[in-house]
């Protein structure tokens, strides 16, 4: 198999363009290369909480496959299209959520991100996520819409709140919003 990056530096994006795999050139503010972007930031958040886990963690190998859909979603972003079954995917996800869910009580409120370091990493990949997430829906790629790329990012997003919710380890931070004082006028 060839190389697929022969060298790093290519100085083709020094005057704010670059190009994507379906062989156009784009600004680098199109919501496409937003969209490539948010997705390399949210598969960097990934790595640093994988990075924390141990291995043998419940949920550390699903982590690094996650991490390769990414991916697989970056190239359909780039290219325009998609070369997976994105609904079976969103299925795979939801399994992997009911399981981590099965162990944690209902939620009275809001959580507060944080509590420990790998709680407040997933919590960080998590935001991170939506945040792709939402650059996908403005890039509107109605094939990858229609093959249901957005609701697998938001189903990884999801995941990645009850990865949260699960290391907490029983001491999670709720949300305690302001009461207003009703006595001064």
């Amino acid at each position: 198999m060839p190389d697929r990056i022969d060298r790093v530096t290519t100085r083709t994006g020094d005057e704010g363009k670059t190009s994507l795999a379906d062989g156009k050139r784009y600004p680098k503010e199109h919501d496409r290369l937003e969209l490539t972007g948010n997705l390399d930031e949210a598969n960097c958040a990934l790595g640093v909480l994988i990075a924390h886990l141990e291995t043998d963690c419940a949920f550390h190998d699903f982590l690094l496959t996650v991490q390769s859909r990414l991916f697989d979603v970056g190239a359909a972003a780039a290219t325009g299209t998609s070369q997976l079954e994105w609904h079976g995917e969103i299925k795979v996800v939801e399994q992997q959520i009911a399981l981590l869910n099965e162990e944690l009580e209902p939620l009275r409120e809001f959580v507060l991100p944080g509590g420990n370091t790998i709680c407040a990493l997933a919590h960080m990949a998590r935001a991170t996520m939506r945040r792709a997430e939402r650059a996908f829906w403005r890039a509107k790629i109605h094939s990858l819409i229609d093959a249901g790329v957005g609701a697998y990012l938001n189903r990884l997003s999801d995941y990645l709140f009850v990865i949260a919710r699960t290391t907490a380890a029983g001491v999670e931070q709720l949300w305690q919003p302001v009461v207003p004082d009703n006595t001064s006028h």
